[in-house]
């Protein structure tokens, strides 16, 4: 029987993505195979980010029924902002609202570490579904630039995490 056909969903409450069976488990790196072979599927690159030397790096999977379905990938960009680096969902378990319950469990577990803000970028002509989530759920849009690596326009999405008092998007507050 196809997965698809198993998944139920309910529309995003405060209490989680509305879908049975689905669960997010933060991995350590001898466990990121299983992240380079969604990203393969993904994204069809083996490149997943630039380096994996990185100061609080963090790595989601999402599983429904104990089945891969998407992943996030994080780090600390500076002391104030942390920086989702990639992340993704396989085709047939899209607009279900995983790539959403991926993003707010690494904003709450990034938030239990005293970061300002949570940042991420997109290309809005690759990944149109990312610049819906992030107006979706609150983010500003706070640059745009044209990448020349993927010749593609780039669009940087940052949130004020909870605790944050600052007015600006820099130094402490």
């Amino acid at each position: 029987m196809d997965v698809l056909h198993r998944i139920t969903t309910r529309p995003w409450t405060d209490e989680g993505p509305g879908i049975p069976d689905l669960t997010i488990s933060e991995i350590s790196f001898d466990e990121i195979d299983i992240i380079r072979q969604m990203n393969r599927l993904i994204f069809d690159e083996e490149r997943i980010i630039n380096s994996f030397d990185r100061q609080d790096l963090m790595l989601l999977v999402a599983h429904f029924e104990d089945i891969p379905a998407g992943f996030k990938v994080g780090y600390r960009e500076n002391r104030y902002i942390y920086y989702s680096a990639k992340g993704g969902v396989l085709p047939e378990f899209r607009r279900r609202g995983i790539a959403r319950f991926l993003m707010e469990a690494m904003v709450e577990r990034v938030e239990l570490h005293g970061y300002r803000r949570f940042a991420f970028d997109t290309f809005p002509n690759l990944h149109p579904g990312m610049t819906v989530l992030a107006v979706n759920s609150g983010f500003r849009l706070v640059k745009a630039d044209y990448n020349t690596a993927y010749r593609e326009y780039r669009l940087r999405f940052e949130k004020k995490l909870k605790g944050d008092r600052s007015r600006n998007h820099a130094g402490p507050g």
